[in-house]
């Protein structure tokens, strides 16, 4: 990823060079090797990250002003002796104005950028100090003003009938709302996976107590047993040797 950010910043190194006063090339290259988690080109992502105990993962994502931004996440699985799902989370702005929190296991954030730049979405695990957790991230910005605007001026440039506005229109509306559903969808399939992770658990949990419990109602039944026969004792030698207590 590091070589496809170089690719699309270097260019702009030519265009924005020392005689604009822009930054220079040894100081674009560090900023990048200091931020390895810089996301740019698509404007969905979805995948899942593993925190260690107390630790901390910070991801950029850019956003254009006027953009919605949204960020759902969900803890998958925890691990370690004191189990604790809660997460904190904090968005900020490129200004590191502090835009949103959260402080749940699972939680929808969703907000209009108010300035472009990369947005920081930072995930705290210090609740968990003594385990790991998974967590399974979905983010990303969409443009629905933005998506008017062009198309006025495609309507004005183009002058095109009626028939075709309307088709134009409602073909942009129903991609919109597929990616609304395509959402959805992703938070649903989140959900499915906690709960089997919860499932399995539960699983875990149920088979050991029953086999602890099988062995300890094993052991007092022949503890029992032993003690009761303590109690009587026969008498050696006697013709009619019968048990006393």
């Amino acid at each position: 990823m590091l070589s496809t950010i170089c690719c699309c910043v270097l260019p702009l190194l030519v265009l924005l060079g020392p005689a604009h006063g822009g930054p220079g090339v040894a100081d674009v290259r560090a900023w990048l090797i200091e931020n390895e988690n810089t996301l740019w080109g698509a404007d969905q992502y979805d995948f899942a990250i593993v925190l260690p105990a107390s630790g901390t993962e910070c991801i950029w994502h850019f956003a254009h002003r006027g953009g919605r931004f949204y960020l759902n996440y969900m803890v998958q699985w925890v691990t370690g002796v004191a189990n604790d799902r809660q997460l904190s989370v904090t968005v900020n702005a490129p200004s590191g104005l502090l835009v949103s929190t959260a402080d749940d296991a699972t939680k929808q954030i969703n907000f209009q950028a108010q300035e472009s730049g990369f947005y920081q979405m930072c995930f705290s695990n210090f609740h968990n100090r003594f385990g790991s957790m998974q967590i399974f991230l979905n983010f990303g910005v969409y443009y629905e003003g933005k998506e008017e605007q062009q198309k006025q001026k495609e309507e004005q440039q183009k002058q095109l009938n009626d028939t075709l506005s309307t088709i134009e229109g409602s073909s942009k509306r129903l991609q919109l709302y597929v990616f609304h559903m395509w959402r959805f969808y992703n938070f649903a399939r989140m959900s499915k996976g906690k709960d089997y992770y919860v499932l399995l658990a539960n699983w875990r949990y149920v088979t050991w107590w029953s086999a602890a419990q099988s062995v300890v109602i094993l052991a007092a039944g022949y503890l029992q047993l032993f003690f009761l026969k303590r109690l009587f004792h026969s008498r050696t030698g006697a013709k009619d040797s019968r048990p006393c207590c």
